[in-house]
């Protein structure tokens, strides 16, 4: 799929057209798995990346991500870039059908080798630096180069092939564009990536097989990045020539304006210094040629040696094998209704699954909900279940405190009719008396008016206002 512009995503079960093998590897939101393309029979890997169903959802990757990547892959076309074959999509997956990439990291193989001089590891680098070079020509940067990301298409051959691999962070880096970001592995990033800064094609050169960078912490790593600190190691580049050391701390420089370029790279006295091994393509192209020829060879003979046969019931043979061959035809077209009930029924599951998985993260979202809101609901409850109880608390006390007021209420009322009772009786021991000390007329009723005057408002307000009818009535003297 190299055609220009947007990407075409086949809306289409991969299976239908490719059987798919064993897992070659896996990621976070990734898996790829070798597959054969039922056609041609060419072998190729399936990269599955999930996606997020849900902008928000960190579960996956965006499809904007995934249609960015596939863009960049659609125009890659050099012989160490991996390339896009075709790209697959359905609900929950997008499967990009990349070249198969068989010889493992640069760094695995790398490390069987019991010495490596440096006339073989410029021919590695160069080849990274070609493939870097190509991106750079076209204003995309790769923003992820590692040895995980370094491949090789075949390790049994001479001077195998580089293969970058892995565009998932790849941008086209528009010039004069002011692009910022903070990604990549970390003790790998460029120092303006951990700084923050402005990005360009000059962070993919700062280019290193184990990390000059690396800290006990990703902190600390971040840190030594930031300052560009790193030395040599004597036990690792005891051997290894100063102009080897020049490439490399040109390499690792934290000014991009001193930093070298992908040109500068290419040309620089270490990688000149030894000769280019071309990687001798020819031969295997005249090899399969040769099958090819072969092949053929074979097939013109069987069929002009079939022809020649003898005439020996030619026609009932022929007729049988017409009714083998509707048989088969039947066969298959059987098998292929089957298959594609299978498809069907598979995407139908995974459709279902992922309407399961959306209801859910619903009925959780709206789970959580209705218990915060059932929690809210329980506290307010406790609250007023206190202030309930201090309401009662509060009653009880009121309550005493009437009980007590009324015991006292009816003590000074008993009290006070006592008292009335006691002074009426002394009231009418007295009426007696004066009625005893004043028996005649007119002068004794002028006493006893007096002392009824005088004794009236005192009694009367003793009494709470009201006298008792003894009280009221006028003083008579007795005879």
């Amino acid at each position: 799929m190299k055609t220009p512009g947007m990407a075409v995503f086949k809306q289409q079960s991969v299976g239908d057209f490719y059987e798919l093998g064993e897992t070659l590897g896996s990621g976070q939101f990734a898996v790829v798995k070798r597959c054969v393309e039922k056609s041609t029979s060419n072998e190729y890997a399936a990269k599955f990346i999930k996606k997020s169903l849900i902008a928000s959802s960190k579960r996956g990757v965006s499809r904007e991500e995934i249609v960015r990547e596939v863009s960049i892959l659609q125009e890659l076309q050099h012989p160490n870039i991996i390339s896009m074959h075709d790209v697959y999509e359905t609900r929950t997956d997008v499967v990009l059908i990349l070249e198969l990439v068989s010889g493992g990291e640069l760094f695995d193989f790398l490390a069987q080798k019991e010495s490596l001089c440096e006339e073989e590891a410029t021919q590695f680098i160069k080849q990274v630096l070609d493939g870097v070079q190509y991106l750079h020509s076209k204003r995309i940067a790769h923003f992820d180069l590692k040895p995980e990301n370094i491949m090789l298409l075949d390790r049994n051959v001479p001077l195998p092939r580089i293969k970058i691999i892995d565009f998932g962070l790849a941008r086209t880096i528009e010039a004069g564009a002011n692009y910022k970001n903070f990604f990549g592995t970390p003790e790998f990033v460029a120092p303006e990536i951990v700084n923050y800064e402005p990005l360009g094609l000059e962070a993919d050169m700062c280019l290193s097989g184990a990390s000059p960078f690396l800290g006990d912490t990703k902190q600390e790593t971040l840190g030594n990045i930031s300052a560009v600190s790193y030395d040599f190691d004597e036990d690792l580049f005891s051997n290894t020539s100063e102009l080897a050391k020049s490439f490399i701390r040109q390499l690792l420089e934290k000014n991009t304006r001193k930093r070298m370029t992908i040109t500068d790279a290419l040309n620089h006295p270490w990688i000149k210094s030894y000769g280019y091994l071309e990687e001798d393509s020819a031969a295997p192209e005249a090899e399969m040629k040769a099958e090819q020829l072969q092949s053929q060879l074979l097939k013109d003979y069987t069929i002009q040696t079939h022809s020649s046969m003898p005439n020996n019931n030619t026609y009932a043979r022929f007729e049988h094998f017409a009714q083998v061959v509707e048989h088969i035809s039947l066969m298959e077209n059987g098998i292929s209704e089957v298959t594609g009930a299978r498809h069907t029924l598979q995407g139908d599951i995974e459709t279902l699954l992922s309407i399961y998985n959306d209801k859910k993260a619903w009925y959780k979202g709206e789970s959580e909900t209705a218990r915060k809101q059932l929690s809210q609901v329980h506290y307010e409850f406790r609250k007023v279940e206190a202030t309930r109880r201090l309401l009662q608390e509060d009653i009880k006390v009121v309550d005493a405190s009437l009980k007590t007021i009324t015991g006292k209420y009816s003590r000074r009322k008993s009290q006070l009719v006592a008292l009335r009772q006691e002074l009426n009786s002394e009231l009418r021991r007295m009426q007696e008396v004066m009625s005893s000390l004043h028996p005649e007329g007119a002068t004794g009723g002028i006493h006893s008016s007096s002392l009824k005057m005088d004794l009236n408002p005192s009694l009367k307000e003793f009494c709470g206002g009201e006298l008792c009818p003894e009280a009221k009535q006028p003083l008579v003297e007795s005879d």
